[in-house]
């Protein structure tokens, strides 16, 4: 089973290494990895092609956006399985992929998975400020605002072909479109992995608080989209996240 690994950035010359290296380190060997940078000007493109040997496919050029490039990885994807790992994340220990792997085969009828992740401050430190426990799978929590940790997700190209890329109307939360999509509207069949998948830095995207509000209007927009209770939803998904993080 191939394994698609998708990495877009911008101007993440601080991080991209351990990004890029936290892929390289895994213990399963049948990896394309896609490294799709929007034309950064800091010097993460020298970085990326000190690794060019060991990238399946690295493209650079002007995007409209996160969504934009990640988009591009997908019409790239060759892999029967594919995954994300933004530019600021990292693994959580060499044996994710092959976690991933095995638990597909295991449940071959499974259309997609996900799992747990931590949130961890954007320093050497890592200290972890949220964790983020995926939970068994059930219809009924989409309703009260839960949804997995999108870069937990791992998705067969097939149902990826068949339901969509990311909808580009949405320029902060097209991830939450994107699942509700795959998992309310058309139902597809997800299985809980219940191991660590992904260290996530705050400050990214949807992680920045300066992002707030804007998220908050954009998360009403799209489950008014997919004619949920958007109010309600909203507000659940926001308290669910504050119960996520570590008390000090």
């Amino acid at each position: 089973m191939k394994v698609s690994l998708i990495t877009v950035c911008y101007n993440r010359k601080a991080t991209i290494a351990h990004s890029i290296e936290s892929v390289l380190s895994q213990d399963y060997p049948n990896i394309q990895y896609i490294v799709i940078d929007g034309n950064s000007s800091d010097g993460t493109q020298k970085i990326i092609e000190s690794y060019s040997d060991k990238i399946s496919i690295y493209i650079s050029e002007p995007d409209k956006g996160m969504y934009d490039a990640i988009n591009k990885g997908l019409s790239l994807a060759a892999g029967d399985v594919i995954g994300l790992l933004h530019s600021d994340d990292v693994f959580y220990d060499t044996t994710v992929v092959s976690s991933i792997v095995e638990t597909f085969k295991k449940n071959p009828e499974t259309d997609a998975l996900y799992g747990n992740g931590l949130y961890v401050t954007n320093d050497e430190r890592q200290k972890i400020v949220r964790n983020r426990i995926g939970g068994e799978y059930n219809y009924k929590k989409i309703n009260r605002g839960w949804l997995p940790l999108h870069p937990t997700v791992y998705i067969k190209k097939t149902v990826v072909e068949k339901y969509g890329y990311y909808n580009l109307n949405f320029k902060i939360g097209s991830d939450t479109e994107f699942l509700l999509r795959y998992l309310y509207k058309y139902k597809i069949n997800i299985t809980y992995l219940n191991k660590y998948i992904i260290k996530m830095r705050m400050g990214g995207l949807s992680t920045d608080y300066r992002k707030a509000i804007e998220v908050l209007v954009e998360d009403y927009k799209i489950y008014k989209f997919h004619n949920l209770s958007a109010v309600k939803a909203v507000f659940q998904k926001k308290l669910l996240a504050l119960k996520q993080y570590v008390q000090k």
